[in-house]
């Protein structure tokens, strides 16, 4: 199996984002600014105006916007590591147990329980072409 084919047999994986080097890539400047966050200063100027922000780093419009939005799932495609966009979370004074209930579609409470209860089911669909049939 070569690179390419290994590369999207774990592209495959419903709600999975490998962090690999190509991502690590893609997601340099995005986490770049999520790790600006760990400074008290850095929280606070960014809590002031988001958006401009945001422009201190050469992040793209889709990360930015996906940073605006907090929209979780998206950050980790756009190569966001989740301990990083954990700093993003405690920013706006979450979770991290929040910020995966969101990645989810559960509440928090939801996704506690889920957890105390030994995490999700194994059973489901296991690839997106096992879902539309192609698997």
């Amino acid at each position: 199996m070569t690179a390419r084919e290994q590369t999207e047999a774990y592209e495959d994986i419903p709600g999975t984002w490998v962090f690999d080097a190509q991502r690590a890539r893609q997601g340099y400047h995005l986490n770049e600014f999520l790790y600006s966050l760990m400074k008290a200063a850095n929280r606070a100027a960014f809590l002031a105006n988001e958006a401009e922000y945001t422009r201190r780093f050469a992040m793209t419009e889709a990360q930015r916007t996906a940073v605006l939005r907090r929209d979780w799932n998206k950050l980790l495609e756009l190569g966001g590591v989740s301990y990083a966009l954990a700093k993003l979370a405690f920013t706006d004074g979450k979770s991290y147990q929040y910020m995966a209930s969101r990645m989810t579609g559960m509440t928090e409470k939801e996704y506690v329980e889920m957890m105390l209860h030994g995490g999700r089911s194994p059973d489901g669909w296991r690839s997106r072409a096992e879902r539309q049939g192609r698997a």
